[in-house]
């Protein structure tokens, strides 16, 4: 474990449980720890912030996949079949994150900050009612895009970099396998469990995971998870669409301070 002081210990802490959070109401937890991880922890290589970043979101996703699977009608062995490609893929990310700096990363995550942002605003119904439900039916092209793209290409990212899987994933099911958003949003957490166990084995492979730390704010993410999964099955996400937004802008203008101050 790191030598940090204990107001970044509390700091990264309850990042850890708002991430946890957001990620099971709208995705993209990782848009709010990862770059909370960069910024506690600044003389900390990239590479072993990533894979503590991996060893906290895996036990908040695998709640919140726990909680939407007893209530969310999920197609399991969809989820799975793609989850299995994303783990594959995710593993090959990891693989070549190992050497990733600090520097590199903080400009790619604020662009993936900004892009999310501009689609929630753009998108004001997002989050807040069904997205492209409808009763067309899925043919196996549609399918096999699914397990491909969806699980290779956003797994590889996730195993890459991370911010944003969750969300992107959302979309992608919604818009290949017409999705309503609550099955998209627990289909997306199988998936995201699968990426997130993929890219942790090949950083705890490489030794770039602080474990100490990690369990520690894996508590807390848990939590959050837990309680932002039942939050979205009772009340939707038009409020947390706001603290994101919130989030988001705060933490590009703290990460470009960061990078070019």
């Amino acid at each position: 474990m790191p030598d940090i002081t204990l107001t970044t210990l509390v700091v990264l802490c309850l990042a850890a449980a708002a991430a946890g959070w957001i990620d099971a109401v709208v995705g993209g937890g990782g848009l709010l720890l990862l770059p909370a991880l960069l910024l506690g922890l600044p003389h900390v290589p990239a590479a072993h912030v990533l894979g503590t970043n991996k060893a906290v979101a895996i036990v908040g996703t695998s709640g919140a996949a726990v909680t939407y699977a007893r209530k969310a009608p999920v197609k399991v062995g969809t989820a799975v079949r793609i989850g299995l490609m994303a783990l594959a893929g995710s593993m090959t990310g990891a693989f070549f994150a190992a050497g990733i700096s600090s520097d590199v990363l903080r400009p790619v995550i604020m662009v993936v900050l900004l892009a999310v942002a501009a689609f929630v605003m753009l998108r004001p119904q997002f989050g807040k009612e069904p997205a492209g439900a409808t009763d067309r039916k899925v043919t196996r092209a549609r399918t096999v895009t699914a397990i491909v793209l969806v699980g290779g290409g956003i797994g590889f990212y996730d195993g890459l970099f991370g911010p944003g899987t969750g969300t992107f994933l959302v979309l992608a099911l919604t818009a290949v396998l017409h999705l309503d958003l609550v099955t998209a949003s627990a289909t997306a957490k199988i998936v995201n469990v699968c990426t997130n166990g993929g890219a942790l084995a090949m950083f705890a492979y490489q030794g770039n995971v602080m474990w100490q730390l990690a369990a520690l704010m894996a508590v807390f993410n848990l939590a959050g998870g837990l309680l932002g999964a039942r939050t979205a099955l009772r009340k939707g996400s038009e409020f947390v669409r706001g603290v994101l937004l919130v989030v988001v802008f705060s933490l590009v203008a703290r990460l470009a301070f960061d990078q070019w101050s």
